[in-house]
């Protein structure tokens, strides 16, 4: 493209956020070192939460993943590892709060936690849960089931990357909302870093007003460069925007 094709090149639009202080509260993250996929040593812990605390967050919640046959976590090992970090973000001189819940797979081994009621919650009861990117399972309604029954309020993690529920539009996902499932995005959908898929549902989950909740997912450095790119996204600042956007719930 030549010198005038350049000049008359229709701009991208740009968002006016400078961080993302308008969230206050980040409420998926893997930053409890050694136990999961995330932060593999309290310095890298230190770090990643150093970085979301420059970004603007008032509050982190950490949220390791409890995976039967992957991540045998605990209530009581993830809560010990969340005052370790705690300690550590006091000595660090770092302002931000630090708590923790966990990130439920779905499979048959919740029905139990559920009926012995030992889930890690946050909130009003809240419960964070993510399924498998690969397959659909028939089970899923009877497990949101089961929780909502028993008092729960079901958090999906980002529903965006599942593409069993994206490829038949919003269909599923508007019989998912209509079941009491709230819908918690993840920032670096909206830059394309789980695909153009995960990208486009995102988008057009904002459009259609079905996010709940904002987070980072953030488990490396290289997450977290994407999230701060993530700050000059249009849609990020649209979402942000929401008047019913939830994070605020969990200060």
């Amino acid at each position: 493209m030549g010198f005038f094709g350049n000049l008359f090149k229709k701009k991208e639009p740009v968002s006016n956020l400078t961080d993302l202080s308008g969230l206050e509260v980040d409420l998926h993250s893997h930053l409890i070192p050694g136990i999961d996929d995330g932060a593999k040593t309290l310095e890298e812990s230190l770090i990643l939460i150093k970085g979301l605390s420059d970004l603007g967050y008032r509050k982190i919640i950490t949220s390791p993943h409890i995976m039967s046959g992957g991540y045998n976590n605990t209530p009581e090992i993830i809560l010990t590892g969340r005052d370790t970090v705690r300690a550590a973000i006091k000595e660090a001189g770092i302002n931000v709060e630090f708590d923790a819940w966990a990130e439920y797979y779905l499979d048959e081994t919740i029905m139990p936690k559920i009926e012995q009621r030992r889930l890690l919650t946050m909130g009003d009861n809240y419960v964070l849960v993510e399924l498998s990117y690969l397959m659909k399972s028939f089970s899923t309604t009877t497990y949101f089931y089961n929780l909502i029954s028993n008092g729960y309020k079901v958090v999906l993690a980002h529903p965006e990357r599942y593409p069993y529920y994206y490829s038949d539009g919003l269909d599923e996902y508007k019989m998912l909302k209509d079941q009491g499932v709230y819908f918690q995005l993840n920032i670096s959908s909206l830059t394309g870093t789980y695909g153009q898929g995960a990208r486009s549902t995102a988008e057009q989950l904002i459009d259609n007003n079905m996010v709940d909740f904002v987070a980072t997912d953030l488990h490396n450095m290289r997450h977290l460069n994407y999230i701060r790119e993530s700050v000059k996204l249009p849609y990020l600042e649209k979402v942000i925007g929401y008047e019913k956007l939830m994070n605020k719930a969990f200060l």
